[in-house]
């Protein structure tokens, strides 16, 4: 099956000479139209986007997620130590043919099945 997650870290802040620490940043420093930054459109790259999304008040990273083959999604019963408490989800395991994987400050959004017509 293929399963949707969402994952969560904290905001990587840059700061520059005309900010102090802990003043936001704006909307237009944080989410630069790709081409301005990387002189190329984004999606000519193959690479992990995240995103800048607000939660609870304040700007943090999500990124979605799609993994393929899957077996089965749990959520292990002791909770990780390292999952942050200020921020969304909990750590997931994720169980395919060929082994597992945990993902952190992972939200589940959807599970498919890959060949419906099966």
């Amino acid at each position: 099956m293929l399963v949707h997650l969402h994952q969560y870290k904290h905001e990587e802040v840059d700061f520059d000479d005309n900010r102090t620490t802990g003043e936001s940043q704006t909307e237009d420093s944080v989410n630069k139209d790709s081409e301005e930054y990387f002189g190329e459109n984004i999606q000519d790259f193959d690479v992990e986007t995240w995103e800048t999304v607000e939660y609870e008040g304040d700007p943090i990273q999500r990124r979605t997620l799609t993994i393929g083959g899957v077996a089965a999604v749990s959520v292990p019963q002791d909770e990780n130590e390292e999952d942050d408490p200020d921020l969304p989800g909990r750590t997931i395991q994720i169980r395919t043919g060929g082994g597992q994987e945990f993902v952190e400050q992972a939200v589940f959004v959807e599970a498919q099945d890959e060949n419906p017509d099966q």
